[in-house]
């Protein structure tokens, strides 16, 4: 249960309108869609401001930033979310696993090791970030705009994230019941999943 009362669609047209997309799309009510039942304008812009982040990267890519993040943030929610998204790309179950366990043992190559600590680094500590860290980006030929986008994939997390987190969004059912339980295990860095053992 969410720390909030979340409306249901009768709430607003705007409400029901998101609500109806949602299960359109997803085949059931999110969780954190209902989070932001009572401002359905903050998930649209949410979404256009993600969309905007990535028009300019690869899904993988994105994915594997999005899960650094959301593995710094201890969001079990974006980690099984995202990871699930990682798995219709092509990952196997072990090979996601080793990505959320150990990133400098996992079956990714040195490109998306070095995004992948770059973009926990911003979630850690931005303040951190120093020029020696995005030099050792451009050595792996990233430009500066794709370092850009690296960064604003991983800031944009926080906010979803934390969202999610501090109103106390549970993660969906769904990924109880679709994901290896051994995998399921190796996501779940914060909030449990409900649902199943």
């Amino acid at each position: 249960m969410p720390f909030i009362h979340t409306p249901d669609a009768s709430a607003s047209d705007k409400t029901a309108s998101m609500y109806a997309s949602a299960e359109s799309n997803y085949g059931y009510l999110p969780n954190m869609y209902r989070a932001f039942g009572h401002r359905p304008e903050v998930m649209e812009n949410w979404g256009a401001l993600l969309s905007s982040i990535r028009s300019h990267m690869s899904p993988r890519r994105y994915e594997l930033v999005t899960l650094a993040a959301a593995k710094e943030l201890k969001s079990s929610y974006c980690m099984l979310a995202h990871g699930s998204v990682l798995l219709r790309e092509g990952f196997t179950n072990d090979g996601l696993a080793a990505v959320a366990n150990d990133t400098e043992k996992a079956p990714i190559d040195a490109v998306e090791r070095a995004v992948m600590a770059f973009a926990a680094k911003v979630v850690r500590d931005a303040t951190s970030v120093t020029q020696q860290d995005v030099d050792g980006l451009k050595k792996h030929q990233l430009t500066d705009a794709e370092i850009f986008d690296i960064t604003a994939a991983a800031a944009a997390r926080c906010f979803f994230s934390k969202m999610l987190d501090a109103l106390g969004a549970a993660p969906d059912h769904v990924y109880a019941e679709r994901l290896d339980p051994s995998l399921r295990k190796a996501l779940t860095v914060g909030r449990p999943v409900t649902g199943l053992a």
